[in-house]
């Protein structure tokens, strides 16, 4: 709602009973008191015409604030992309950072610190690897990002108008929640070049390995230790080798638990590296009629994954057993461009297609699925479980970020009956950044996400979780 017209307290002043007096016997109620030489009558010229502009100004002040509301007020379908351009509400985060490198990036991953698990305490600090796609070839690298000083964002008191000067109170605040907001973000970065650009980048352990668009799988390592210490130096990644017997590029790369890593190509070839020395060459083990999209290890299986196929396939192998599989699935006819498995409750696989649909399912059945979520209107790019929490997961299209929690339940009411009426389990967007190809939770940071889209980096923590 609009403030108070100051124009409006001005006129009801202006609008008092003048001191002039008027002599009784002289006034009538059909015709003005006659003028004499003891009672003059003065005719502003202006009283009219300022009385005019004031109610032209009153009524444009009251349009305006009309105009103002019809826009708070209206309804914006977060699933569809928007020309407008957005702005970033503070009271809708808890934190909120965004960079843009010099040029953009498919994919990056968190790198697992020392620093501690579950932190909540202003300012995070956090690592992380970022592969690039230059506009050349050999202007391409991986990059180790390390970030610090996130401070929290102050919340806004409504109450306090906008054209008033606020003191704030003389009571000492605490220190602690002092601390929490006075910082400016900071980057430390260093960098390798890379053959080509990155279609993927993934670490566990000390190992970082990126797809290339040229058709091959580098490996490096980091010296995580080092970069947890600080001291103002980060020492680059080491290459330590290349494995080129893909027949052409591919996008599906993951770890398991133990380090071992397998990739999938656009030809649908699957490849598996050795588990006792991951510098060795990998071993070919599948092959599909179908490009393989993306790879998850299982949490608990060693030696089980999981992979997202065109064509709406999602097939599980077992490296005891090559050139076989072990469960397969169709989903429709639209590509399977994303996979997550859940590491708190192992039976869970969620899956998102290229036609916006995305699905849970049960591994116990593998039937039909739990969930099937068809709000999104434009291919799903990546999701990923909530680390700590059961029934959460975020997944990205190319509208941006939603973070949905699966334990909420749908009442009769609240079934949407249309596809543009938002699910009772979205609990926040994060939109406004073009071609959002990656998100991801950070492991050690409560609720805190990062994604990459086409205008760069933003790093997150929603207010409501």
């Amino acid at each position: 709602m609009g403030k108070k017209s100051k124009r409006n307290r001005g006129k009801s002043q202006q609008q008092q009973p003048e001191t002039t007096t008027i002599a009784p016997s002289l006034r009538t109620e059909s015709s003005p008191a006659a003028e004499t030489k003891n009672n003059l009558q003065f005719e502003d010229p202006f009283v009219d015409v300022y009385e005019d502009e004031e109610d032209e100004e009153q009524k444009a002040d009251e349009q305006n604030n009309n105009a103002d509301e019809l826009i708070k007020h209206e309804t914006l379908n977060p699933y569809h992309a928007t020309t407008e351009r957005m702005e970033m509400d503070p009271a809708a985060y808890k934190m909120h950072s965004s960079l843009r490198g010099e040029w953009p990036s498919l994919s990056f991953d968190f790198v697992r610190d020392s620093w501690g698990e579950g932190r909540t305490r202003f300012p995070h600090q956090l690592l992380a690897v970022v592969g690039t796609q230059a506009d050349k070839s050999d202007n391409n690298s991986v990059q180790i990002w390390k970030l610090s000083d996130l401070g929290k964002i102050p919340k806004v008191d409504d109450d306090v108008e906008e054209d008033r000067d606020y003191d704030a109170p003389d009571d000492k605040d605490d220190e602690s929640s002092e601390e929490e907001f006075d910082h400016d973000p900071i980057l430390e970065h260093t960098t390798i070049a890379h053959s080509g650009g990155i279609n993927r980048i993934r670490t566990h352990k000390g190992y970082v390995a990126t797809w290339s668009d040229v058709g091959a799988i580098n490996l490096y390592t980091i010296d995580v230790e080092g970069l947890c210490m600080g001291g103002g130096f980060l020492k680059p990644p080491t290459l330590i080798s290349t494995y080129e017997e893909h027949s052409t590029e591919g996008y599906a790369l993951d770890f398991s638990s133990k380090s071992r890593l397998a990739t999938g190509d656009n030809d649908g070839n699957i490849h598996v590296f050795q588990e006792d020395d991951i510098t060795q060459d990998a071993t070919p083990m599948y092959t599909s009629p179908n490009s393989v999209e993306d790879i998850q290890w299982s949490p608990t299986e060693t030696t089980v994954f999981a992979a997202g196929e065109a064509g709406g396939l999602i097939k599980i192998y077992d490296t005891r057993a090559p050139n076989r599989v072990m469960l397969e699935k169709s989903t429709g006819s639209a590509d399977v461009n994303a996979l997550s498995w859940s590491k708190l409750v192992t039976n869970l696989m969620a899956t998102g297609c290229e036609d916006g649909k995305w699905s849970v399912w049960d591994l116990r059945k593998f039937e039909d699925p739990l969930a099937r979520f068809t709000c999104h209107t434009t291919p799903i790019t990546s999701m990923e479980w909530h680390p700590t929490d059961e029934s959460m997961l975020v997944v990205s299209d190319d509208v941006g970020s939603f973070v949905y929690d699966l334990s909420v339940e749908e009442e009769e009411n609240d079934k949407p009956e249309k596809k543009e009426d938002l699910p009772p389990q979205l609990l926040f967007v994060h939109s406004g950044s073009p071609q959002t190809k990656e998100v991801h939770w950070h492991p050690q940071i409560t609720s805190c996400l990062m994604s990459t889209a086409y205008d760069g980096f933003h790093t997150f923590i929603p207010s409501n979780l």
